[in-house]
């Protein structure tokens, strides 16, 4: 009885000595951290205005300068319900960033010299995807160069796919970036020779004014030596998408991969989905243009709610499919009432029966990509370099075969292109003077 009663007054020990270790090590742990705001207080009080960007030690995600309500013009707009009052939550990213540069001394402004000669890469683009109009896009593994240099006098060449059909003129849209460009830089843009390596089917639904928009802004602000800020304003995007009048296709070929852009009341703002590994592309390109004027033209000013609720649920599903990568799911989520139907009526009468061709041959899903008359296709089953693969191991070939059969018998000419989704966008790939040095060399030694 007696042992019983020594081990219940020994537990009792332990439990209170315990309790007495933690109150004491809570004691401790809060008064150095009050000293250490007290000690942080006081340099920021001795330091003025400066002093966070004097006391900032290192980018790791406490430092005072991600604090809110600390530093150069900071904000608690940003925060939303439940976050911490004084610190930044890892989805406030712009407001970290622009934090990140108003904290700094100086910031060297190593683009300031103009270049005389740029080439930028620019992919294609495929918009709406079905009933993300005007909205939603992807970029496309097809590339056009664009090398733009002073010159004395003012010239336009072109090779490629659609070289003959392209403006010459000033009317070119590669030029009305470079334009644009130089407006904003606030300096007179001189007379420039411009060459086109095109390999983005002219005026075909995928994007070739959007690659020619963006190319020339890009172009236009290296030779200006000129940089834009992004985070929080996204300024190429402003420029590029308010020429175009839609984000659909200049986010996808800015950034690359497949993008989300509304206007949010303020200005064009583009986020970007998932692309679903081993997917594929598969293209019908009909041989005759299609011009955007004349397919907006069959279009109506109103759509019922019955369509509008259709649209939005398909669009929901399909950015859902892309997030989970569940293609099976594409087939539903591509679905459109919006533009599509009117399309198909007035101008492609291929249209729906080459999408039904397609999925019965085993596409996930097939669309009419941008206003047309281009016809994609996505499958899946790719893995690594397809000439490598098994062609039964995916869809592409027998999708193909089918969309190809499916023209013939509406009498449409055209060609299929086999690629896929590009995760980046435009870059400049060469430059002169270049950017790189002898203390550091950027990619392909730009």
């Amino acid at each position: 009885m007696s042992t019983n009663n020594d081990g219940t007054k020994l537990a009792a020990t332990a439990v209170l000595a315990g309790g007495i270790g933690a109150a004491l090590t809570y004691y401790l742990v809060n008064s150095k951290s009050r000293c250490r705001r007290q000690e942080t207080s006081a340099s920021y009080s001795s330091l003025g205005g400066n002093g966070v960007t004097q006391m900032r030690r290192s980018m790791i995600f406490q430092d005072p300068e991600y604090d809110l309500g600390v530093g150069v013009g900071s904000s608690n707009k940003s925060m939303g319900d439940g976050d911490h009052p004084s610190v930044l939550m890892p989805h406030s990213h712009e407001e970290r960033m622009r934090r990140r540069i108003a904290a700094r001394m100086a910031v060297e402004d190593e683009n300031s010299v103009p270049r005389t000669s740029v080439t930028v890469r620019v992919p294609a683009s495929s918009a709406n995807c079905g009933p993300g109009y005007d909205c939603i896009g992807l970029a496309v593994d097809l590339w056009t160069e664009v090398t733009v240099s002073r010159s004395e006098t003012f010239v336009i060449t072109a090779e490629g796919d659609g070289a003959d059909d392209m403006p010459k003129d000033e009317s070119n849209l590669l030029v009305t970036g470079v334009r644009a460009a130089y407006e904003t830089a606030g300096k007179p843009m001189p007379p420039l020779r411009y060459h086109v390596v095109s390999r983005i089917p002219y005026a075909r639904g995928l994007g070739s004014s959007s690659a020619a928009i963006v190319a020339g802004i890009i172009a236009g602000l290296v030779l200006a030596g000129h940089r834009l800020p992004v985070w929080g304003s996204e300024s190429l995007l402003q420029i590029a998408a308010t020429i175009e009048g839609h984000p659909d296709n200049v986010a996808p070929v800015i950034y690359g991969g497949f993008q989300i852009g509304i206007h949010n009341g303020k200005r064009w703002a583009t986020e970007r989905v998932p692309c679903p590994s081993g997917m594929q592309l598969v293209m019908f390109i009909p041989d005759f243009i299609g011009k955007t004027s004349a397919a907006r033209g069959v279009l109506s000013d109103t759509i019922s709610r019955s369509d509008a609720a259709f649209n939005v649920g398909r669009a929901a599903f399909l950015i859902h499919a892309l997030c989970l990568g569940n293609l099976d799911n594409l087939k539903w989520g591509v679905e459109d009432r919006m533009h599509q139907p009117q399309r198909a009526d007035a101008l492609y009468k291929h249209l729906y029966p080459m999408i039904q061709a397609a999925e019965d041959a085993g596409a996930c899903c097939a669309y009419l990509s941008g206003a047309g008359p281009t016809v994609m296709a996505m499958t899946s089953g790719a893995s690594g370099d397809i000439f490598t693969q098994r062609e039964k191991e995916r869809t592409d070939f027998t999708v193909a075969k089918a969309m190809m059969q499916c023209a013939e018998t509406f009498g449409v000419k055209g060609r299929i292109v086999v690629t896929q989704a590009s995760q980046e966008g435009a870059r400049v790939v060469k430059v002169d003077p270049p950017f790189s040095s002898e203390y550091i060399t950027f990619r392909d030694n730009v």
